[in-house]
């Protein structure tokens, strides 16, 4: 019983830092490279980490397609009830809690080499689409104006050296929204590439 026990703890432990490892790749290396954020690193290392503990401990459990439908349960929670997530960020949270449900369920009905081959695998593409295709990342900020007479027709160029000026931001394309006559504002949003400006790159971002 003792020896199960050791066994069993050190199968956890050794699978725990194997898949900390690999979602370290991902997140701490391949994202972080490319965006400079640390907040959604934090993020992606905790919930790896723990939705790899959760399958781990309740693997052994008949319950199978109930979990898999609970965690994207959890998933769709955490989408749709919180502050509104980039859908970049969004696709490397997915990568790293299907990474750790991986890890976590796939041994011993699947060897090991092969697991560690679909992590490798995943690695790889996930730095060929992020760095090797040169992929531009198009973030976006919401600004509340109070110039409301450079929206006019015919003077954006004005309006956008106005912006570029005042949020030192290098602006690729503007989005003029909701415009309020009594208070003399308006709601612009502002597109920006965020790899070459990182110290503005909070908010929404997009592929381009």
């Amino acid at each position: 019983m003792e020896i199960d026990i050791v066994d069993a703890l050190t199968s956890l432990v050794l699978g725990f830092l194997g898949n900390l490892a690999s979602v370290t790749v991902v997140a701490g290396f391949i994202y972080h490279m490319a965006s400079k954020r640390r907040d959604f690193v934090f993020t992606f290392l905790l919930v790896s980490s723990a939705v790899y503990l959760l399958s781990s401990l309740l693997s052994g459990l008949e319950i199978e397609m109930g979990f898999a439908l609970g965690l994207f349960a959890i998933f769709g929670i955490i989408r749709y009830r919180t502050d509104a997530i980039p859908i970049r960020e969004m696709t490397y949270l997915f990568i790293t809690i299907s990474l750790a449900v991986v890890n976590a369920l796939a041994y011993p009905a699947i060897n090991v080499a092969t697991i560690v081959v679909a992590n490798v695998f995943v690695w790889i593409l996930t730095f060929i689409l992020e760095r090797v295709w040169l992929i531009r990342h198009l973030a976006t900020k919401m600004i509340v104006y109070d110039r409301i007479d450079l929206i006019a027709d015919g003077r954006r160029d004005e309006l956008k050296a106005d912006l570029e000026a005042r949020t030192g931001i290098k602006i690729h394309n503007i989005e003029i929204g909701k415009i309020d006559l009594l208070r003399d504002t308006a709601i612009i949003k502002v597109h920006f590439f965020g790899d070459e400006q990182p110290n503005h790159f909070e908010g929404g971002s997009t592929e381009r």
